[in-house]
């Protein structure tokens, strides 16, 4: 079948080099692209069938952070937040 195909410079070039470098026309590279691309979704890549196993590591917490305290910590953090949002606003704080 003949038609006409619109193709990016970038695409047309990189199917001329692989053409000249392998010998073939133009229209047999073309085609060989196309049926690769189409091929590519019918037959899904082999997958490993075990499942994936997350190994946990210990991070711990940076010096001088106390567990005990983070509730407060993000309370002050809510309260800043706060005061930003209400002088953006042109509103009082309290």
């Amino acid at each position: 079948m003949r038609t006409t195909l619109t193709l990016d410079d970038d695409l047309a070039a990189e199917l001329n080099r692989t053409a000249r470098l392998s010998g073939r026309s133009f229209k047999e590279v073309v085609n060989a692209v196309i049926r690769q691309g189409l091929s590519a979704g019918q037959h899904p890549p082999a997958t490993d069938d075990r499942p994936f196993v997350v190994q946990p590591q210990s991070c711990g917490l940076l010096p001088g952070i106390d567990p005990l305290r983070l509730n407060q910590l993000l309370d002050q953090l809510e309260v800043e937040q706060f005061s930003v949002v209400q002088k953006t606003q042109g509103q009082p704080s309290s």
